[in-house]
């Protein structure tokens, strides 16, 4: 059965849910993303993933700042939807726009919930060591992320898959997902399991502060910081390489072995103690450079096994 379907989306991992709903057959009335942001050094205005993609279909795109007012209810209810699809919107849905597609709002969101509410599942999971991970359907009400569960995917996180690598394997499977969700909605068959109210976890947006290496814990928990912050906003070091302290951009480590004070360099491949162990850098990131090994990256550098991070 072809669907009306209102998109609700933004970055990159929305697109490939855009894509396949288009493939299925449903009709694609309308494309909500937030509007072109500042980007580049330039700062030059671009839209969003999910708008560009939306404008090589000819869908219509709107990009209010706001869905809370009489009016941007009334748009949205002019588009005469049997169903609203959210991916990764980045603004909350008022209980007016809820309750206008007579299907429903459907969101993909990337994390097992209850686990992992939030701005940020992806990051959260990977920093957090959790072994796996996934994608759900949920129905959409007034609280964050709290609907009912409609289906669920999911999928291993390596010991030392990164962020991005995580994200650029949900994308696909929660497009699948979703397109299997609606194509069960549309015969009736899609049915709603409630959260259990044990186990809820919250994630929070990266802050600035939280992405900067302390060497002072065990060398696993950085791992899994590393690895969760890459490749953004990227775990960091401070370092002095002669002309004061600078940031050097931490994008993959692999766990070693060695003991020193935390933070000290234990050889020239770029292993550093921790609290417990150590990590070896196998690719970092100076300001304006490319990325490199950390091996390279210690061959042009003033440092030396012994010398402080």
């Amino acid at each position: 059965m072809s669907l009306r379907v209102v998109f609700m989306g933004t970055p990159d991992f929305a697109v490939p849910t855009l894509t396949e709903i288009i493939g299925q057959g449903h009709e694609v009335v309308a494309c909500y993303t937030r509007a072109p942001a500042q980007a580049g050094r330039g700062l030059d205005l671009r839209p969003s993933p999910v708008q560009s993609a939306a404008e090589r279909f000819g869908i219509p795109v709107l990009t209010p700042a706001s869905l809370r007012s009489p009016d941007a209810a009334a748009a949205f209810a002019a588009h005469d939807a049997d169903v609203a699809v959210v991916v990764a919107y980045g603004m909350i849905l008022p209980q007016a726009i809820l309750d206008l597609p007579e299907l429903g709002c459907l969101n993909l969101h990337a994390s097992l919930l209850p686990r992992w509410r939030g701005a940020a599942p992806i990051q959260r999971a990977v920093m957090a060591g959790d072994g796996e991970s996934g994608v759900c359907v949920m129905k959409m009400e007034a609280g964050l992320d709290t609907g009912p569960v409609g289906m669920v995917e999911r999928l291993a996180i390596g010991p030392d898959m990164t962020a991005g690598e995580l994200h650029d394997r949900l994308a696909p499977l929660g497009a699948d997902l979703m397109v299997r969700a609606l194509a069960a909605l549309g015969r009736g068959a899609l049915r709603f399991t409630p959260q259990p109210e044990e186990g809820v976890t919250y994630a929070a947006k990266i802050g600035n502060a939280e992405c900067k290496v302390n060497w002072a814990r065990p060398a696993k928990q950085v791992h899994d910081l590393v690895r969760g912050l890459s490749p953004f906003p990227g775990a960091f070091a401070e370092i002095d390489l002669g002309k004061g302290p600078e940031r050097l951009k931490i994008l993959r480590t692999a766990l070693a072995g060695g003991a020193a004070e935390p933070g000290t360099l234990l050889d020239g491949e770029g292993s550093v103690a921790c609290l417990e162990g150590a990590v070896k850098l196998l690719q970092v990131q100076r300001a304006g450079r490319s990325p490199m090994s950390g091996g390279e990256f210690l061959r042009g550098s003033r440092l030396s096994p012994g010398s402080r991070l």
